[in-house]
């Protein structure tokens, strides 16, 4: 079946960066896009991020534009979102998905940010 664990969250200062990571298994993850999705404080899922199949193409949010890289390595099943001059409201519990809605995901990793 299809597995996700999400891996790289922790608590970081405001202005900081994070790798989140995100291993899948159980089905032909190339054949697939991939998402990111994030709880928001009134824990509804808000999408973050998308990257096609082949990894050619990828989407970010507009309040993540500029600050968002979405990347895939094929040959690892591995996603990966990096998030860069973090901000407390990024404070969520991050969760990759399989294509583009957010199911099936993840248990998801916890970004929190704070000084």
């Amino acid at each position: 079946q299809v597995q996700l664990v999400e891996s790289g969250g922790g608590l970081v200062q405001p202005g900081g960066s994070l790798r989140l990571s995100c291993a899948a298994s159980g089905f032909s993850f190339s054949d697939h896009d991939m998402s990111w999705y994030r709880t928001a404080p009134e824990r509804m899922l808000i999408w973050v991020s998308t990257i096609n199949a082949d990894g050619s193409g990828a989407h970010c949010a507009d309040y993540v534009e500029g600050r968002c890289t979405i990347s895939r390595d094929n040959s690892k099943n591995m996603l990966y979102l990096e998030l860069e001059n973090l901000k407390p409201d990024d404070t969520a519990k991050y969760f990759c998905s399989k294509d583009r809605g957010p199911n099936p995901r993840g248990q998801g990793t916890q970004v929190t940010v704070s000084s």
